[in-house]
């Protein structure tokens, strides 16, 4: 390959297909970087004590698109030799232990991919409009449906 096909790339998408992190991961490979490293957020069946069902993901899509965009030029400006970035989303419904979110960034060095991946994360959690809904049961059997909104814009 040669360095000028090896430019840097982001990948980002929103989809309610379920995710896969052997894509998301093979998208940032590159031969110039020695480390991937990579978030994968699943749906647990617990929170607040009560048995979580499922999760349910709504997003305004392209102003999401383009807060993780913002997030992407965030990341290189922090951690110039970051090569690759993807960010894959899942909307609708995600049963347990499904990833919701799966977050991939190659470097040349581990630390550099490591600190951008928990940036990306905690920035996309905190400013990119995804809502996430849980599907809870209670107690005695009912369905509970609890909004939280994602970003705080």
């Amino acid at each position: 390959m040669e360095e000028n096909e090896d430019v840097p790339k982001d990948f980002i998408k929103l989809k309610s297909e379920k995710l896969s992190v052997d894509e998301v991961s093979e998208l940032v490979v590159s031969p110039y970087c020695g480390a991937v490293s990579l978030f994968i957020g699943t749906t647990r069946n617990n929170f607040e004590g009560k048995k979580v069902i499922h999760l349910e993901y709504e997003a305004y899509t392209s102003m999401a698109e383009t807060e993780i965009r913002k997030i992407c030029r965030d990341v290189r400006q922090k951690w110039p030799s970051v090569k690759h970035i993807a960010v894959h989303h899942r909307l609708g419904v995600v049963p347990i232990t499904e990833a919701s979110v799966i977050i991939a960034v190659s470097s040349p060095h581990r630390a550099e991919s490591l600190e951008a991946v928990m940036y990306c994360i905690n920035t996309l959690k905190a400013s990119v409009p995804i809502w996430k809904k849980w599907i809870k049961r209670r107690a005695a059997g009912t369905v509970c449906h609890c909004i939280l909104r994602t970003c705080q814009f």
